[in-house]
């Protein structure tokens, strides 16, 4: 048994992966361990020496694929992906479809690994630094996001895309990336100081956007189900307005706002004003606001 350690990299696992194919080392014969190595029987770190006789033709959009699923954390994360590329690699390309064993395991990777960097792009929040504080720094705006999966590197383009020429930060309990408006800083390790700026930050504009937020829920169309399916529960502590949803689905479910509206909003009189569009002459009547 042959125990690595990739460091979760897919660089590293790859360079492993093409020496072990080259020297046709069959993947039951070979661990990718997690942290310290806890099985007896294997041997870290034995690497054959050089490339090895065996030459595979490996499609570009398997590594494609290979290197999206790597993304996604799990047991077993990397043995998986070497058994696909074992059988590819053999003749074997239905290792690479849904309909097979390991196809499917590997699909459903790519489609974690793709709705997660969904939500970051969904669920970060941005926070504006005060001037003083963003010059010295030389940022614009910080964010905290917890993902679920490595995304951050690969996913973060979008925001760059976005915001222009700002510069910004996301950090992650496990990496980070800043922007400084013309090219990305990625750091596998998140630096502590990196963490503190993005984590500590107050928002300026936190007390208006709760305002809106609250105003503008309609319980009359609320979904709890619906709801956590598309914003998971675990981002909600990470939102400006995550601590405001529990208590308005709780009203909309005790039926407290069955006008549809905030309660601030349906509690306030309408303004009367006249209308010259009635046959029997010119009426006035309340108008609500909305």
């Amino acid at each position: 048994m042959i125990a690595l350690d990739c460091d979760d990299d897919f660089t590293t696992w790859r360079d492993q992966a093409r020496t072990l194919l080259g020297h046709g080392i069959d993947p039951a014969e070979v661990n990718w361990g997690q942290g310290p190595i806890q099985d007896l029987l294997a041997v870290p770190d034995a690497l054959p020496a050089g490339p090895g006789p065996f030459r595979a033709r490996v499609p570009a959009e398997l590594l494609a694929q290979l290197q999206l699923a790597a993304r996604y954390r799990g047991e077993q994360r990397w043995n998986l992906l070497y058994e696909v590329l074992w059988r590819v690699a053999h003749g074997d390309r239905t290792a690479m479809l849904a309909g097979d064993r390991l196809g499917s395991e590997l699909q459903r990777r790519i489609k974690q690994v793709t709705r997660e960097a969904h939500h970051l792009h969904a669920f970060v929040r941005f926070v504006p630094l005060p001037p003083a504080l963003a010059g010295r720094l030389q940022l614009d705006l910080v964010a905290f996001h917890e993902p679920a999966h490595d995304i951050l590197e690969s996913a973060s383009g979008h925001f760059a895309e976005r915001l222009g020429r700002q510069r910004w930060l996301i950090a992650t309990p496990r990496d980070g990336i800043r922007y400084d408006g013309e090219g990305f800083d990625y750091r596998r390790r998140c630096p502590g100081e990196w963490r503190q700026w993005a984590e500590q930050a107050d928002d300026p504009d936190a007390d208006l956007w709760l305002t809106y937020y609250r105003h503008t829920f309609n319980p009359a169309r609320v979904n709890p189900d619906a709801l956590r399916l598309h914003m998971p529960g675990r981002f909600w502590r990470h939102l400006p307005e995550g601590p405001l949803i529990p208590r308005l689905v709780g009203l909309a479910r005790q039926g407290k706002q069955r006008d549809g509206q905030a309660q601030e909003v349906a509690g306030q009189g309408g303004k009367r004003i006249r209308s010259s569009f009635n046959s029997d002459g010119p009426r006035s009547g309340p108008v609500s606001r909305s």
